[in-house]
């Protein structure tokens, strides 16, 4: 009922002061949940909240050009993700002291994350996607997902970080085969495999989204073979499902949509909103504002000082603003902490509180830096018309999922 209420209550809201779906979710799963009225607690959804944080990382994957991270802007973004991390540990570290590396690892990921599933629809209804700033944080969104996900895969996972590294190797020489594999497979399509396998995509046969499917599970599995996480698998599936997504790409885009945003999804948010411990931000009210400020220092600090020369003031500023937007990964990132004891639950409950914030404020905060109305300055190269599904040029590529 949670989910299907949330585009709705969105939807009546102004937009200029529309709040992101997630957030509505979230407050959604805090009033079912044992913190409000106790109708249902997260065991009760387990299942169906795994599914749905695999296709959200999918989805993430898929949004991603690894193109755009060989050019000059993504390198720039790269640095100030590193930067952003160092800055995050010794932030941590003062704070925990040395007596728990994982704590000081797992808080220092967190404030480095950006929503890019959150920011890139605010772009698009701006016209602005295909612009200079678009283009800054489209690959500055990207890096702040990939970063944190590699670096929870090394320094989170269950085993040491130097046969971690090793194992993230062999997983990365898997990804990069099955991404290959499309061009191992042109004699198969001489022999009209393809044409078979297009004709049962739609109907009852579905043959496209199965086997996305089944690429997902598969990497899902072996993320977890090789004692990583469960994100990295599915973001890497949507990585490998850009290069060679088969038959009609933009009806598989919808297709994946409607099942990801339409049922699984909306799930994982709302038991994430039920598992908070919504006492600990009563008794500290103040520890969500000051995670809020660090995150907007720690993430939003390194985009302004890396971006000085690529972008004027104002956009170098709505840049770090965007970048410091974070939820849907935070919200992933606290929950594997927490279960792993990483973080206490308040620490992991104050964080996600931040996440709130950010991206109440800080899309909102950016885009009235910017031309009050889309139209009001005439667009740039590459600005007119809606983004198309998957076409070449690196800028457009990326916006396909936004």
């Amino acid at each position: 009922d949670g989910a299907l209420l949330a585009p709705l209550l969105t939807g009546l809201l102004p937009v200029r002061s529309r709040v992101p779906q997630v957030v509505v979710l979230l407050l959604g799963g805090i009033l079912v949940g044992p913190s409000a009225l106790d109708l249902a607690t997260p065991d009760d959804v387990t299942l169906l909240s795994d599914l749905g944080m695999g296709f959200l990382f999918l989805l993430a994957g898929y949004e991603l050009e690894p193109s755009l991270l060989r050019e000059r802007v993504g390198r720039r973004a790269g640095a100030a993700w590193l930067t952003s991390l160092v800055v995050g540990a010794v932030l941590v570290l003062a704070i925990v002291g040395h007596d728990s590396p994982h704590a000081v690892a797992a808080g220092a990921i967190a404030l480095t994350t950006t929503a890019l599933g959150v920011v890139l629809p605010i772009l698009r209804d701006g016209g602005q996607l295909g612009s200079r700033l678009g283009r800054a944080v489209l690959v500055v969104g990207a890096v702040g997902e990939l970063g944190p996900i590699v670096a929870m895969a090394v320094l989170l996972g269950t085993r040491e970080s130097g046969v971690a590294a090793i194992l993230l190797v062999l997983f990365a020489v898997v990804a990069v085969a099955l991404s290959a594999l499309p061009g191992r497979l042109g004699r198969l399509k001489a022999l009209g495999g393809d044409r078979l396998f297009s004709a049962a995509e739609h109907g009852t046969g579905q043959s496209t989204l199965r086997l996305t499917v089944l690429l997902l599970v598969v990497l899902l599995a072996l993320a977890a073979g090789l004692g990583f996480d469960a994100v990295l698998g599915a973001f890497v599936g949507g990585m490998v499902l850009r290069r060679w997504a088969p038959g009609d790409v933009e009806a598989l885009e919808k297709k994946l949509d409607a099942v990801a945003w339409g049922v699984f999804v909306p799930v994982f948010f709302v038991s994430s909103g039920m598992g908070l411990d919504i006492d600990s931000i009563v008794a500290a009210p103040r520890l969500p504002l000051t995670s809020f400020a660090r995150l907007v220092g720690v993430r939003g600090g390194p985009v302004l000082l890396r971006f000085r020369r690529e972008l004027p003031s104002v956009e170098r500023v709505q840049t770090a603003l965007y970048a410091a937007t974070a939820l849907p990964l935070l919200v992933a990132l606290t929950e594997i902490a927490v279960e792993q004891g990483a973080m206490t639950s308040q620490v992991g409950a104050a964080l996600v509180g931040a996440g709130v914030l950010s991206v109440i404020v800080l899309p909102m905060v950016a885009s009235r830096l910017g031309p009050r109305e889309p139209g009001v300055r005439p667009p740039g190269p590459g600005e007119q018309g809606e983004p198309g599904p998957r076409v070449d040029p690196p800028d457009d590529a990326a916006t396909a999922r936004g």
